[in-house]
């Protein structure tokens, strides 16, 4: 019972966290690059998460391969460099509030990418599902009378599809390491991937070709700048409190429960991310954005209860 308290503790401060994501971010959009604040983000969460995971790696006794350095490379990449990338660029273009409700909805994402590439069966409660949380995007969108950024929009979705993508491709090495280790080490080698590439934005040639194509956010990246008095402390909460404390307790909180119940985080979020962002940043929430949570809200609950009631069944079996 402890244990089990202690675990729901930890989905809350997990859940906190992921919360407050969008408008920490939203907070300090004048003042970093995005690409900037990527790169810096998770190398810091990842600096939090290193000492857990080299602690799971001693336990399970056994050593890094080539092979797991170059699969944490490439989740690196999907994960950091691009879905990441999408997502910051999701919250420059549109509301914070927004950003939080559809990228709860990756884990339906996760269950196409897992029926198409792990040839995963997709039951009639993930149809439905997927159906109620679609139905939610389409009220949040409002396509016949919009007001929000279509840029906006595609960015978000496609940071879930592709962060979905990554929970997918590593489901392997997850089976094989735990979450802990697979997020840890994706984190750094993301990190230094798109380090890499911000280093690239300040050759000439290259920076030329990005501005010339309107790309100017990703030419000549800077690494230092924007650290003031006032955006110190809201990065250190992003990075430190966030991207790695956030992660940290989301893993604790799947061992000391189950995945069943770690996954309420993903529809405690659309509730309080749109409240915090009410609070926070004053963002309006007109009825069709409540009407939009609460669709999305229905798909995850009844994926999560269906679920928990076969598990008790095959219990009891």
């Amino acid at each position: 019972m402890f244990n089990l308290k202690r675990g729901y503790l930890y989905i809350a401060l997990s859940t906190f966290f992921f919360s407050t994501m969008e408008i920490s971010l939203k907070l300090v959009a004048g003042d970093f690059n995005s690409i900037q604040m990527t790169v810096s983000r998770f190398f810091v969460g990842s600096l939090v998460l290193l000492p857990f995971a080299i602690k799971h790696l001693k336990a399970l006794e056994i050593h890094l391969e080539k092979e797991d350095l170059f699969q944490f490379a490439w989740l690196g990449f999907i994960c950091i460099v691009i879905s990441m990338i999408l997502y910051q660029l999701a919250v420059m273009h549109t509301k914070a509030s927004v950003v939080a409700s559809i990228f709860s909805c990756n884990p339906i994402f996760v269950l196409v990418f897992a029926h198409l590439l792990l040839k995963s069966h997709i039951y009639k409660h993930n149809i439905i599902a997927l159906i109620l949380q679609v139905i939610g995007i389409l009220c949040i969108i409002n396509p016949f009378a919009t007001k929000l950024s279509i840029s906006g929009i595609i960015f978000t979705i496609l940071a879930a599809l592709t962060f979905a993508l990554y929970g997918v491709c590593g489901k392997k090495s997850t089976e094989k390491f735990g979450g802990t280790i697979v997020t840890c080490f994706s984190f750094i080698f993301g990190s230094l991937e798109l380090l890499v590439l911000t280093l690239f934005s300040h050759i000439s040639p290259v920076a030329n070709f990005l501005i010339s194509h309107n790309l100017n956010i990703f030419a000549n990246v800077p690494l230092f700048t924007g650290y003031t008095l006032s955006s110190i402390p809201v990065f250190i909460y992003i990075a430190v409190g966030v991207t790695g404390m956030g992660y940290c307790f989301y893993f604790l909180a799947m061992e000391y429960t189950d995945a069943n119940t770690t996954s309420l985080i993903f529809f405690f979020k659309p509730i309080m991310a749109p409240i915090l962002a009410f609070i926070i940043l004053k963002e309006f929430i007109p009825l069709n954005m409540i009407f939009g949570i609460l669709f999305i809200l229905c798909g995850s609950i009844y994926t999560i209860v269906y679920t928990m009631r076969l598990e008790e069944k095959l219990e009891i079996v």
